[in-house]
């Protein structure tokens, strides 16, 4: 028996598992880095300007983590369901599975787990992606899976989001991905000027800045929640597979609502109590040490007291005697 095409003929090819993404996994290593060094160099911060520096660099990557990693999860939407189903087409065998839909910005994941996993001789356990990008071909890679023979509730549920599906929701899906997608760009962007601000330290700028990161969060679920939902069911026998907002969405609404505190925080500190915020950036020992150098090296003014007592009538200093010649 010899290969063809990459594969043993007349025997059944082995299940199609979407493969690893590290693109997350990169994401928090680079972040958990950068933290494991402010931890070590923490010891060499002294008194409570510690604490305060530690707090601001954990926000700072939390907030900086959350935005670069939700642009790769697919749990935007998500939804599960527990069916019997058939698993091939043109079959009678039913099967009991969980189905699981995961949207995310860069297209659709669907999964399918047996209960239990080996069934009908087989190992069921599928995790497809179809992306729909704007530099994917959606309906390319769903005819992929129909010539891969992908088990038929994927094909099912997949097919629901084609762009000749009567659902309708794949363009809608698809733009409200990208401009998601690019709002937490520019949210990233404006949360490094942020960050630079706050270290030269310009305070009040930093603070509108990260008023703005939590603005772009915010327009971001925006962008992702106006469009239409989904005109037909994705039904299974009795039951159907509903969908929710999921971990991604709360997490950048929650990291939004974040930055809106924060910056209002700096922002009402810096007109309000300035002092108190020159305290949580550590910026009141500098200001003693600028005063302590301007009272040593500047020329102290006479006061109003000595000037007082060094100005004479000018006639009891030009006190002469004259002689007749």
């Amino acid at each position: 028996m010899t290969l063809w095409n990459g594969s043993f003929p007349f025997y059944p090819g082995a299940n199609a598992c979407f493969p690893f993404d590290t693109s997350r996994a990169v994401i928090v290593s680079i972040f958990l880095s950068l933290l494991a060094t402010f931890i070590i160099i923490l010891p060499g911060i002294r008194g409570r300007r510690r604490f305060f520096w530690f707090l601001r660099m954990v926000t700072g990557l939390f907030v900086g983590a959350v935005i670069l990693t939700i642009q790769f999860t697919r749990d935007w939407e998500t939804g599960w369901v527990t069916a019997n189903t058939s698993y091939k087409s043109f079959s009678q065998v039913l099967v009991n599975v969980d189905i699981g839909l995961h949207i995310g910005l860069s297209g659709v994941n669907v999964t399918l787990m047996g209960n239990p996993v080996n069934q009908v001789n087989e190992t069921i356990n599928y995790n497809e992606h179809f992306a729909w990008s704007l530099d994917a071909d959606y309906d390319h890679s769903y005819s992929e899976g129909l010539k891969r023979g992908l088990p038929s509730p994927i094909l099912y549920v997949a097919e629901k989001f084609m762009a000749r599906s009567p659902c309708g929701v794949h363009r809608q899906y698809r733009i409200s991905g990208h401009y998601t997608s690019l709002t937490l760009w520019m949210a990233f962007c404006t949360w490094l000027i942020s960050i630079l601000l706050f270290s030269m330290p310009i305070l009040l700028y930093g603070g509108y800045m990260l008023l703005l990161t939590a603005t772009l969060m915010l327009f971001s679920l925006l962008f992702f929640i106006v469009r239409n939902t989904l005109k037909c069911p994705i039904q299974f026998g009795p039951v159907s597979l509903q969908t929710g907002y999921g971990g991604s969405f709360w997490l950048t609404l929650a990291t939004g609502l974040l930055c809106l505190l924060l910056g209002l925080s700096v922002v009402i500190l810096s007109s309000a109590q300035p002092e108190k915020l020159k305290l949580l950036f550590n910026l009141d020992k500098r200001r003693g040490e600028e005063e302590g150098w301007d009272k040593f090296h500047l020329p102290a003014e006479p006061s109003s007291s000595a000037q007082d007592e060094l100005m004479m009538p000018l006639g009891d200093v030009c006190w002469v005697t004259a002689t007749k010649l």
